[in-house]
């Protein structure tokens, strides 16, 4: 056999495994998996251990890097997909006011601050503008999950948090396809117009699609005699969306796979498919999309002056999402303790965040130390969120929640 196929097996189940009981122990500790595995990327890789670089087990495989990555982008394009498939409008739309608001201030709020922090510590611009992006996103699963330990997910907070959790990723993945468009672009005034009209096609083509060919297209495979065809039809749609938001609108691959699962989540076949594809991503493309951006991760990098401002990040990172989200609630008509938890809930940044960070990193528009100085903030912010949140809830005791879609 392959000695590389060898390399990539053994990679792969040590990712695997490590992952898994990152996952577990995190969860034991009363945080969520997502944090355990991005942990245990971090011990594996050349912060700690060096696995892909120093390990006799891999043999030094040039390679298994680039194999690894290639895995892990594939985790990223069905992490957003099924992101978009958890999206229930209509739980959505009872708290739009409130989600809209505290999703918006919560995104404009830390982008500005993480800006005018970056800058003020000599980074460049555009190395300042997705450390402001890095910022903005808030994680919807772990939001979801610390609520459902406090019993409150089916409260107008819960809602509101949710609905503007959801609300803020949207708009960050918008905002990064933009600005990886932009930045990526060749300069000038006619180039930007081509850029921006294919993004507005896309756009507009792929609501068509998804609106009206999506739900006949799955009614029809429904019919057919082959095993497992609703499923194959969700991979595939999720697929030609992600390829063709690169390709043809120019715009993050992650965008067109999030634009599926919203579309497919309206037909009747969205819990069949989340059944069926969770487990596939869950159980092995996202865990070493986790994994690897610990193995990209050097917070050796992060020396002198950097770990200033890797700490600054942070704290500019909570601060500014409580009092963004915390806003826009206040202004929505929560009154100051319901503004304060949603903001609190606002704070952990997850997998979005490392999304913004490991897609501007592989453009080549971040340094690696800037880089390991957000996934420092994305494990700190995301830490410190459930113990904040059951703060906010020390004076009460909310009743158990009915189980919403995201459970």
């Amino acid at each position: 056999m392959d000695s590389e196929l060898l390399n990539f097996l053994a990679a792969v189940v040590v990712v695997l495994v490590a992952a898994k009981v990152g996952g577990y122990a995190s969860i034991r500790l009363g945080q969520p998996s997502v944090l355990g595995e991005l942990l245990v990327g971090i011990i594996l890789g050349p912060t700690l251990l060096n696995m892909l670089g120093a390990w006799p087990l891999l043999g030094g495989d040039e390679h298994l890097a680039a194999s690894l990555t290639l895995f892990a982008e594939i985790g990223v394009i069905l992490l957003m997909f099924l992101a978009g498939l958890e999206l229930d409008l209509r739980d959505l739309l009872r708290s739009g006011r409130v989600a809209g608001l505290a999703g918006t201030l919560g995104v404009v709020v830390p982008l500005a601050g993480g800006f005018i922090t970056a800058r003020l510590f000599g980074v460049e611009t555009v190395e300042a503008i997705f450390i402001g992006l890095a910022l903005s996103a808030t994680s919807v699963s772990i939001s979801a999950q610390t609520l459902m330990e406090l019993g409150v997910l089916r409260t107008k907070v819960g809602l509101g948090l949710l609905g503007a959790a959801v609300f803020d990723d949207i708009l960050v993945v918008l905002l990064l396809s933009g600005a990886s468009v932009v930045f990526g672009a060749a300069e000038g005034g006619a180039g930007l117009a081509v850029i921006l009209l294919r993004m507005v096609l896309f756009l507009a083509g792929a609501t068509g699609v998804g609106l009206f060919v999506v739900p006949w297209l799955m009614a029809r495979v429904e019919e057919l005699p082959v095993s497992q065809a609703v499923p194959t039809a969700a991979l595939v749609i999720c697929f030609v969306f992600a390829w063709a938001s690169e390709a043809l609108g120019g715009m993050a691959a992650i965008t067109g796979a999030f634009m599926a699962g919203l579309f497919l989540a309206r037909t009747a076949y969205d819990r069949q498919i989340e059944h069926s594809l969770a487990s596939l991503a869950y159980g092995l493309f996202v865990p070493i999309f986790l994994v690897n951006i610990g193995l990209q991760a050097n917070l050796r990098a992060i020396s002198g002056t950097a770990w200033f401002l890797a700490i600054a990040l942070t704290v500019v990172a909570i601060f500014t999402k409580v009092i963004g989200s915390g806003l826009g609630a206040l202004a929505g008509g929560f009154d100051r303790r319901d503004s304060l938890r949603l903001g609190v809930g606002m704070i952990s940044r997850g997998e979005v965040g490392l999304i913004v960070a490991s897609v501007a990193l592989g453009a080549g528009l971040i340094s690696q130390e800037i880089f390991s100085g957000v996934v420092f903030m994305v494990i700190v912010a995301t830490l410190v969120t459930p113990p904040l949140l059951r703060l906010t809830y020390r004076d009460e005791a909310p009743a158990p929640a009915a189980n919403p879609r995201t459970d």
